[in-house]
């Protein structure tokens, strides 16, 4: 057994994962946009997460575009029978690398399409569709004509799961009126933490919640708690934040991205680390700190 089977596992889809993945976001240029500076590097990384135990990787054919779905195929393909690739569909990249709405029809059946074509794929494992109301987080607007679309894909056997990106809880409501959803990929940290109830809510449907920017958005006196927190423990702060968020739900699965092996290693130890019942309180408060509990 790897030390990453101590992050426990969830079902996502009709497969258990690892709580444990890897977010491949991080493997294009700074910006998300352009190749890799270190080519044989991002490639590396790869193979060492799928090599630690790693089997629930996220990606999506408009990181680059379509560098990290390139980079995915040539390091791991023919992929690993347990391996779960998670990919998105919603948004499209323009020459300025900016991040722009693509919900129609001919966007989303594109974007499925490029998404098996660059992974080398005849079906996707799970698909979620982005809402883009508002780039920079969840945004209320109707998200049936563009769910539609993927429930179709689902149907003719390109897609077999569906999830839901950068949503709201009555979006997601309203997407459960359509289509099975699997999981929600949400802003969620140790340090924001808005989604709380809804994570909760999830859990006792047995929906996976999948948290972006899981290390992000800590202010300096969040660091600050932190950082005393996991000089306590012997830690890096990090790795602390991670484990938190392992044990803040069990139905949350951990996507962490980096394009260092040392960092992905350090991502990766966090299964290893046990939080006591006074670290746990101490960081329950960082969110309150901010007012954002």
């Amino acid at each position: 057994m790897s030390s990453l089977d101590r992050s426990g596992t969830f079902v996502l889809g009709d497969r258990r994962v690892k709580r444990l993945g890897y977010g491949a976001m991080q493997l294009a240029e700074p910006g998300v946009f352009g190749p890799p500076r270190d080519h044989d590097a991002a490639v590396a990384v790869l193979r060492e997460a799928v090599a630690s135990g790693v089997n629930h990787i996220d990606t999506s054919d408009f990181y680059g575009p379509h560098i990290t779905n390139h980079l995915i195929r040539e390091a791991l393909y023919p992929y690993p029978e347990d391996l779960i690739i998670v990919t998105k569909v919603g948004a499209r990249r323009g020459a300025d690398a900016s991040w722009n709405p693509a919900f129609s029809r001919e966007e989303l059946t594109q974007a499925v399409h490029d998404n098996l074509r660059n992974l080398g794929l005849d079906v996707l494992d799970v698909v979620n569709l982005r809402a883009m109301f508002d780039a920079h987080g969840p945004a209320e607007g109707s998200i049936e004509a563009p769910l539609t679309v993927l429930a179709e894909l689902q149907r003719q056997g390109l897609v077999r799961h569906i999830g839901l990106s950068n949503v709201t809880p009555a979006q997601i409501a309203e997407g459960r009126r359509i289509c099975d959803i699997v999981c929600v990929q949400n802003h969620y940290s140790l340090a924001h933490r808005a989604d709380d109830a809804l994570i909760d809510d999830l859990a006792r449907e047995g929906i996976a919640y999948v948290p972006y920017f899981p290390l992000g958005g800590f202010s300096p006196l969040q660091s600050s708690s932190l950082s005393g927190v996991a000089a306590r423990l012997g830690a890096a702060p990090m790795r602390v934040a991670l484990a938190w968020l392992l044990r803040r739900a069990p139905n949350i699965l951990l996507i962490p991205g980096t394009s260092s092996i040392t960092h992905l290693r350090e991502n990766l130890a966090a299964a290893e680390l046990d939080l006591p019942d006074d670290a746990i309180k101490a960081l329950d408060g960082v969110a309150a700190s901010a007012g954002s509990a």
